[in-house]
C-alpha cells in the first residue's frame, strides 16, 4: 500500500509506503495542489468507551472490546487504551480479563490495545475531585490488589491514576513504577507536597489536568500549579470544547509545554452517538448536544466525554491557536512515548495512518497496514 498526504508540520508531501503491517518507507514526493493532510493513526491514552460501547460495567466481554475498539479505528484512533474506572475489585478484574481475552481473540485489537488505564479507585472521596466516580468503590491504594489486576490480565495494566493523599500512595507508586506500569496523579486533593513526593517516587503523568477537580480552589498554593510546575510529570488534557474553557487550555498548554503535554478523548460509550437523550450508568438521564456535550438532563452539569480524539485535534488548533502539527503531535508522538514509540511516521513503526481534508474530516484510515472500513 501507497499513501500520499501533505505532513502536518514541514508542509511537505509525503508518500508512505507499507510492508505488511510496518511502514517500510516515508519519502517525499512531487507536490501536487489540494493534497489531504497525511498524519500517525491517533493514540489515546484514556478511552472509556464510545459508539456505545463500554470497558467498564457488569456486562462488558470480549466482544464488547473488540467492537470499541473497531469503532474507535474508524473514527481515527488507531492506538487505544481501554480504561477502567473506580469500582469493585471483582468489576475492575471483570474489565481486565475482557480485554485480555479481546487481545488473544482478535489480531485488529491486539495491535491497537498495548495496555490498560485503570483510572481508580484510589482517588479522592471528595466531591468535586471524584468526579463521576462511585464514592462506595474509593478506596486505599493497595500493592497487593494491582498485583491481583496483573495477574488476572497477563500484566496490561499500564496505568494507574491515583490521588496521591492516601497514607501509603508513595510505596504503591514506588512498587507500579517497579513493575513498569505509569502512575498517574489525578482526580485528587493532594497537597502540592504530596504531588512532588509523588514525583519523586515515580509518578509521570496527570490524568486530565483541570478536570477532577474542585469547583472553588485557592489561588495558590493548589494541585493544579504544582502539576503544571512540575516537568516530570506530562499532563493529559481533554480538548473537547466543553471540559475546559478556550483560555484555560491555552494558559495550561504554555505552561506545562509542548512537549509536556498531550489530548486524551476520556470518551464514554454514548460518544459518536446520535444527538438526543439517553439513559447513562453514570449520570442517569443525559442529553448529548449536537456539538458534542453530554449533560445531566435538564442541568449544565457534565455527564462525561462525548468526542472523538480526532475532534480534540481539530477542537485544539481552533480554541489555543497552536498550529495543526502541534496540535497531531499531543495525539499521536506524545502519548505514543508511553506506549512504545507509537504515533510516528518512520520506517519499521506501525503502519498506522489517517488522511484527512483540510476541514480535517476523516477521508481514509489504514491500521497496522490495512484500510479501515465500515
Amino acid at each position: 500500500m501507497r499513501i500520499r498526504g501533505r505532513d502536518p508540520v514541514s508542509g511537505r508531501l509525503l508518500e508512505v509506503g507499507t510492508d505488511g503491517p510496518l511502514i517500510a518507507h516515508v519519502r517525499p514526493v512531487d507536490d501536487a495542489e489540494d493534497a489531504p493532510w497525511l498524519l500517525p493513526g491517533l493514540v489515546d491514552l484514556q478511552v472509556n468507551g464510545y459508539g456505545g460501547h463500554d470497558v467498564n460495567g457488569p456486562d462488558v466481554t470480549a466482544d464488547e472490546v473488540v467492537a470499541l475498539v473497531h469503532a474507535l479505528a474508524r473514527a481515527g484512533t488507531t492506538t487505544v487504551v481501554p480504561t477502567v474506572i473506580t469500582a469493585s475489585e471483582a468489576d475492575v478484574v471483570r474489565s481486565l480479563r475482557a480485554v485480555a481475552e479481546a487481545r488473544a481473540r482478535d489480531e485488529a485489537t491486539r495491535r491497537s490495545v498495548p495496555c490498560v488505564h485503570v483510572e481508580g479507585p484510589h482517588i479522592s472521596t471528595e466531591d468535586g475531585p471524584r468526579g463521576a466516580h462511585p464514592a462506595e468503590h474509593v478506596r486505599p491504594p493497595d500493592p497487593a490488589e494491582f498485583d491481583r489486576w496483573q495477574e488476572a490480565c497477563g500484566g496490561l495494566v499500564g496505568f494507574v491514576t491515583l490521588s496521591p493523599h492516601h497514607p501509603g500512595a508513595i510505596a504503591y507508586t514506588e512498587h507500579v513504577t517497579r513493575a513498569g506500569a505509569v502512575v498517574a496523579v489525578g482526580h485528587t486533593h493532594a497537597s502540592p507536597e504530596q504531588v512532588r513526593a509523588a514525583a519523586d517516587a515515580g509518578a509521570r503523568m496527570s490524568t486530565h489536568l483541570g478536570n477532577g477537580a474542585h469547583a472553588v480552589l485557592a489561588r495558590h498554593p493548589n494541585y493544579l500549579w504544582a502539576q503544571l510546575a512540575d516537568d516530570r510529570l506530562t499532563a493529559g488534557f481533554i480538548a473537547d470544547g466543553h471540559h475546559l474553557p478556550a483560555d484555560t487550555l491555552t494558559a495550561m498548554l504554555r505552561a506545562k509545554g509542548l512537549d509536556r503535554s498531550l489530548l486524551v478523548s476520556d470518551s464514554v460509550a454514548l460518544a459518536g452517538m446520535p444527538p438526543g437523550g439517553y439513559t447513562s450508568p453514570i449520570g442517569g438521564a443525559v442529553e448529548l448536544s449536537g456539538d458534542g456535550r453530554l449533560s445531566v438532563a435538564g442541568t449544565p452539569y457534565l455527564a462525561g466525554a462525548a468526542r472523538s480524539l480526532a475532534d480534540g485535534v481539530a477542537q485544539a488548533v481552533r480554541m489555543t491557536g497552536i498550529g495543526l502539527g502541534d496540535a497531531v503531535r499531543l495525539a499521536t508522538a506524545n502519548p505514543g512515548r508511553f506506549v512504545g514509540g507509537r504515533g510516528r511516521l518512520v520506517p519499521g513503526a506501525q503502519a498506522d495512518l489517517l488522511v484527512v481534508d483540510p476541514e480535517l474530516r476523516i477521508r481514509q484510515v489504514v491500521a497496522a497496514g490495512s484500510e479501515v472500513t465500515g
